[in-house]
């Protein structure tokens, strides 16, 4: 199998960091030191090398080292699957820019070349709040395995404000409904289906598996877990659908204001396989195992698939699991060859770790992370 991991990684006045060089060797990193070091800070920009807006969601502006400098650098080198890229992301007010080998590209590009999963703790409550946060947690993976599926994202953002304008504005020009309305069916039938096949490569991947993790049953559906009428035709007749959908709710969403069908609204639901327990339901702990279990799974369909595992962001993940969790994690994680970026407050958490990996602590000197390497 071949390998996916970063080779270096540099930092200009990123967050807490005037300064952060890292040569690595593709072994998992344990990365430990105080709270507020800056450990999360450096998942946080390699999490940005991949398309979206990064493990915090963050504006560009709120990521800058004040008072230092009006802007960020990120540099990396990748080793993607024999071949090396070298990736630049850069904030200077107002733009960001993204290199590829020196030439500008788009940030969708990214996903085609790195392939990068996170658990952060803001994610613990992922199966109690809104149906947004799992939708961007389904999307991530989605994504992961089908990097256009970005690009679909977007059109149909883009589309869906223009429609939301229409409504918002009371239009009744039926051609510019019908339009927007074209282009928000045939993108959002393409996001339905990937999210889908997303699925089943999920449920593929953690059958049979050698895990210490709970298997989880997936399944999409509508707000308040209703299935719109739309979901229920052939994956043909998905397109048509979605668009006769959106007529048909004209008048109900200019009332609202806004478009209420689509898979914008789409829920991701989860069940604890073993128990028959919506996931919603099962304590603290297990909730925790679920969504590591589900990391771990799209890490196992993408090294089938692609012939690499991708890179594993896991934020103070190994906090919160008992010694022979913590093992378990471990050891899967080297099993799969990942490059795992791992953080937590001290180096004991990662004792099962200490001849596998690469410890890197972090201080806070005066702003500035100096790291230390080989305590194992």
């Amino acid at each position: 199998m071949t390998r996916l991991f970063l080779q270096t990684l540099t930092l200009g006045h990123f967050r807490s960091h005037r300064r952060l060089d890292l040569a690595l060797d593709g072994q998992p990193l344990a990365i430990f030191g105080a709270n507020g070091a800056g450990k999360t800070n450096i998942l946080e920009a390699v999490s940005l090398l991949s398309p979206g807006r990064g493990l915090r969601r963050a504006s560009a502006q709120d990521m800058v080292r004040k008072p230092d400098a009006p802007g960020w650098k990120i540099s990396a080198i990748l080793h993607g699957q024999g071949q090396l890229h070298e990736v630049e992301i850069s904030w200077q007010p107002p733009s960001r820019t993204t290199l590829i080998d020196a030439k500008p590209a788009p940030q969708v590009a990214l996903g085609r070349i790195a392939r990068i999963l996170w658990l952060v703790p803001a994610m613990d409550r992922l199966w109690l709040e809104g149906a947004e946060g799992r939708r961007r947690f389904l999307d991530r993976m989605t994504m992961s395995f089908e990097p256009r599926h970005a690009e679909a994202v977007l059109a149909y953002e883009k589309a869906m404000r223009d429609r939301n304008r229409l409504l918002r504005d009371g239009g009744r020009d039926s051609a510019w409904y019908n339009a927007v309305e074209a282009q928000m069916a045939a993108a959002g039938a393409s996001i339905h289906l990937a999210r889908k096949a997303a699925l089943t490569r999920l449920r593929d991947a953690q059958q049979g598996a050698q895990t210490s993790f709970p298997v989880a049953d997936l399944s999409l559906s509508g707000p308040d877990g209703a299935r719109p009428d739309w979901h229920s035709v052939p994956d043909s007749d998905l397109v048509p659908a979605l668009a006769g959908a959106l007529a048909v709710g004209r008048g109900r969403d200019m009332a609202a204001g806004r478009t209420l069908v689509g898979p914008h609204r789409a829920d991701l639901f989860a069940t604890y396989a073993a128990k028959s327990m919506p996931a919603r339901a099962c304590s603290t702990g297990e909730q925790k195992a679920l969504l590591i279990s589900l990391i771990l799974a799209n890490a196992r369909a993408l090294a089938s698939e692609i012939g690499a595992a991708p890179i594993l962001l896991l934020d103070e993940v190994a906090a919160h699991l008992d010694a022979p969790r913590r093992a378990a994690l471990f050891d899967e994680i080297c099993a799969l060859g990942a490059q795992a970026w791992m953080t937590g407050t001290g180096p004991e958490l990662f004792d099962g770790l200490r001849d596998r990996a690469t410890f890197l602590e972090v201080h806070d000197h005066d702003g500035a992370s100096l790291t230390t390497k080989d305590t194992g």
